[in-house]
């Protein structure tokens, strides 16, 4: 089992929704291999994000088990999921989530800060991440002052800030245009071929044909391997 970095069984989760609940996943069954580039598909509601969030600890599940290296978290406290996170999952959404009032060099330290690095190690590898990104020239520039597409490279920067070996991308390429989407998804590549497993929600079908090694499709809450 070495080479299986995520194991799910049953998954499910249920919001309420008044007097009813809304179920986002339906007894999701899979696994995923160390190293792997997986797209998640589907329309808008069907549970994409949720399946995603649930993969990186930040949505607790109604029912089922999930291992992520090798760990049963699903009974985990707050505290325990939030080193698990730090330690194994870094995250690329599509508005980016960077502090406005943080520069470039910052916002990617943020993470090292949260896991305790000696400021100068975390400022270092942070300056590190952004020249590897191309924004040696932007790191003192707070969002408002940058682009969409150096935006997302400096939310890349950050989610490799504490060396993760899984990176979960939400839609990383929805607000940018065709140049930056794919300079994007070079970047991504670029992580896959370091060994770094990479699951990315995306509506974009010709994105998911070319970047991932399989294709999972949710819909109403039901994932089917495409």
């Amino acid at each position: 089992m070495r080479d299986i970095i995520i194991q799910a069984r049953e998954l499910n989760k249920s919001y309420p929704k008044g007097k009813q609940q809304a179920i986002a996943l339906r007894a999701a069954t899979f696994k995923i291999r160390r190293g792997e580039f997986v797209a998640i598909m589907g329309p808008s509601g069907s549970g994409k994000s949720t399946l995603l969030y649930t993969i990186g600890c930040l949505v607790r599940l109604t029912g089922g088990q999930y291992w992520l290296e090798g760990r049963e978290i699903t009974q985990l406290s707050e505290r325990e999921l939030a080193q698990v996170r730090s330690r194994y999952v870094g995250f690329v959404f599509q508005s980016f989530h960077l502090l406005p009032g943080l520069s470039a060099l910052r916002n990617v330290e943020l993470p090292g800060l949260y896991n305790q690095q000696a400021r100068r190690t975390r400022r270092d590898r942070a300056r590190q991440l952004l020249e590897r990104v191309g924004l040696a020239e932007r790191m003192d520039h707070r969002p408002a002052e940058l682009s969409g597409g150096e935006s997302q490279r400096v939310a890349i920067a950050r989610a490799l800030m504490n060396d993760p070996p899984l990176i979960l991308a939400d839609e990383p390429t929805g607000n940018l245009d065709s140049a930056n989407g794919q300079l994007i998804m070079e970047l991504l590549q670029e992580l896959h071929r370091e060994g770094r497993t990479v699951m990315m929600v995306t509506h974009d079908a010709e994105i998911a044909r070319r970047n991932a090694d399989r294709i999972l499709n949710i819909r109403d809450g039901v994932l089917v391997e495409k």
